[in-house]
């Protein structure tokens, strides 16, 4: 009997022994818990399904192809030569849409533009066709004289949320790191040339878009930004050729100075990988051993500013006639001009897939002579935003269109209707079409 308490007994301790040992001495080997960190969120920018501009965005999911992974930052607003700041950003974001991804550099585009005189409805015309069709967000970089910055902000001021929800922007003053500032914002047209240093400025924006005030686009930004991927190692800008037929073309009849290839280069819509720019030495007619971009521009004017007619576009010339293998040409319909209809039809490339790039220069949209140019620009400055894009821009344009039939550009209507048609039809797909769910799929 006393055999068999002690074993009753052992066994009860035993038992007692692992109990403790598993509800105690697990608990004692595990790590104590950590507090977890809260998510920092950083600034966003929520995408807008438009058709309507805006100031800040983030990446369209269902864009079919990543723009180039290239480092972006925010531009430092700062000033070179003196004079005061009047850079300036704003950024909004759309409310009642929570915050969940965070948008990187590659996903902004950087658009600039030079505006100063009268330019200021024209400007404002261009940023709103950026905005119209284009998926990513987009950050203008805008140079103007001192009296239109104020200006520049109550025009932006008065766009519904939707739309400045969309887009930021920089408001630069017109300035000139070398040379003499006066003799600079006087070739040409006026301010035109601030275009060449932008580089110099822009020090921190990895690779930026320039256009004229006078372009529309009639198609996402998105598309040409992609250029920059088809660059190849040396190639650090973009551009359309300034004629299609050299007997016809201005540099190839009248240039009195060294031109890119053989009908010259139209700079009013430049692709710039500005990075690349900032690093490279090019080849030029005065210094064996290559000089940087702002080393190369004061003296490149001084040596040819008696023989050049374009300003700054002859200058980007004569270094690209140097400096060849640094540029990407894309097909007239990035940059299509009276010039490309008013000779006859000569740019096939929008013929075949229509305008993307609409560039009216020459003061067509003010004017009577190329009719077929302003009858857009009228069209999408009267486009009310948030409205049907089908009924209020582009049905009034098709109709106003039959009345420019008999001109000399008119007479295609298809170049200039072909793909603005084909960019609603996508834009309205993505609003529309993919957000309707049949009744077995909710």
């Amino acid at each position: 009997m006393r055999i068999h308490s002690k074993i009753v007994a052992i066994a009860v301790c035993f038992g007692v022994f692992l109990l403790l040992y598993f509800f105690g001495g697990n608990a004692a080997d595990e790590p104590p818990l950590k507090e977890v960190a809260k998510e920092k969120h950083l600034p966003f920018f929520n995408h807008v399904g438009d058709f309507a501009p805006a100031k800040e965005s983030k990446r369209n999911p269902e864009e079919p192809q990543k723009p180039p992974r290239l480092i972006r930052k925010e531009p430092k607003l700062s000033s070179r030569g003196g004079g005061n700041v009047i850079a300036k950003t704003r950024q909004k974001s759309e409310v009642g849409h929570p915050v969940s991804k965070v948008t990187r550099a590659e996903d902004v585009m950087h658009l600039a533009v030079v505006a100063c005189g009268n330019r200021l409805d024209e400007t404002l015309n261009m940023v709103k066709s950026a905005l119209l069709f284009s998926i990513k967000k987009i950050k203008f970089h805008i140079f103007a004289e001192e009296d239109l910055a104020e200006q520049f902000e109550k025009g932006f001021s008065v766009w519904p949320q939707t739309v400045s929800s969309r887009f930021h922007y920089s408001i630069y003053p017109i300035t000139f790191s070398v040379g003499n500032a006066d003799e600079w914002k006087k070739l040409f047209k006026p301010c035109a040339a601030q275009r060449l240093f932008l580089p110099v400025i822009l020090k921190d924006v990895d690779s930026l878009l320039y256009v004229d005030t006078d372009v529309l686009f009639l198609r996402p930004m998105d598309d040409i930004w992609k250029f920059l991927k088809a660059f190849n190692s040396t190639q650090l800008a973009a551009m359309a050729p300034e004629h299609e037929i050299p007997k016809i073309g201005w540099y190839s009849r009248f240039a009195r100075h060294p031109f890119y290839g053989v009908t010259g280069v139209n700079s009013g819509v430049m692709l710039m990988n500005l990075t690349r720019i900032r690093s490279t030495l090019f080849r030029n007619s005065m210094i064996a051993s290559g000089l940087s971009w702002e080393n190369l521009l004061h003296p490149l004017y001084q040596k040819y500013k008696n023989h050049i007619t374009w300003g700054d576009q002859d200058l980007l010339n004569i270094i690209f006639h140097y400096n060849p293998e640094c540029l990407y040409i894309f097909p007239c319909q990035w940059n299509y001009r009276p010039d490309h209809c008013m000779y006859g039809s000569n740019c096939k490339a929008g013929e075949e897939e229509g305008v993307s790039i609409l560039h009216g220069n020459r003061g067509v949209y003010h004017d009577d002579k190329q009719p077929a140019f302003r009858v857009v620009y009228d069209a999408i400055r009267e486009y009310p935003f948030e409205e049907n894009m089908f009924q209020s821009l582009f049905y009034p344009l098709q109709t106003k269109f039959l009345d420019t039939v008999n001109t000399l550009c008119g007479r295609i209507p298809q170049v200039f209707l072909k793909q603005i048609e084909k960019t609603m039809r996508v834009v309205y797909e993505k609003k529309v079409v993919r957000h309707v769910r049949l009744p077995h799929e909710k």
